[in-house]
């Protein structure tokens, strides 16, 4: 059973994505170490179907390797003119190696090649800029504890649209491309706070912690 003072890694060299975690897990007073902390560990292979099937191999290889419980998230952009991708491919879109900026750049060509060929992309234009078709930022969490060898499992999502440019210096990964409409704003132009209480994360990480704060 997890305890407070006790270290949780993440099992992710993301420094934005551990930024946010070790944020929550402060509330536990919880310790939180990323894969940069750590040499020698296995390559994981994310090739699941799911993005909770991602999330539990990578938290089980790494918790077994450390000996430590470990939070592993696999999360995404589903594109729906798209149909869905790029889905549990996000991370390497453009590619093994692929930059934040290289994803972008080829969600946006994929986009305006789809232009005129399907009716909702582009679809309208808010708050003077225009805006492509629906799309959901999906996360799924899984702790691993490899003291007895369980999970905790957790999924959140929000819903979008995409922007014909990115907007905002805030957060990583697609949030400059990702446009709240309630919000009137990309999820790059959020803080940190602010994108914690709407994101696909923050849905996962409130879930995950409402099952943690039984158990703490």
């Amino acid at each position: 059973m997890l305890k407070s003072g006790q270290v949780v890694v993440v099992a992710t060299g993301n420094a934005g994505k551990v930024k946010e975690f070790a944020h929550a897990f402060a509330e536990l007073g919880m310790e939180v170490r990323s894969l940069r902390d750590f040499d020698g560990l296995p390559d994981i292979v994310e090739d699941g179907d799911t993005f909770q099937a991602n999330a539990r191999k990578k938290a089980k290889t790494i918790g077994d390797a450390l000996g430590l419980p470990v939070l592993a998230d696999d999360s995404g952009l589903c594109v729906d003119a798209l149909g869905g991708a790029p889905g549990v491919y996000s991370a390497r879109y453009a590619g093994e190696g692929a930059t934040d900026a290289d994803n972008n750049a080829k969600l946006l060509r994929e986009l305006k090649q789809l232009a005129g060929a399907i009716g909702d992309v582009p679809a309208s234009e808010a708050h003077g800029v225009v805006l492509y078709g629906g799309a959901r930022f999906k996360c799924a969490l899984a702790l691993y504890d490899p003291e007895d060898g369980t999970f905790m499992d957790a999924e959140g999502a929000v819903e979008g649209r995409i922007l014909s440019s990115p907007r905002g210096e805030g957060g990583f990964g697609y949030d400059p491309l990702f446009w709240l409409p309630e919000m009137g704003c990309s999820m790059a132009e959020l803080t940190m706070e602010e994108k914690q209480a709407i994101s696909h994360r923050g849905a996962a990480l409130r879930e995950l912690f409402s099952q943690l704060r039984k158990k703490v």
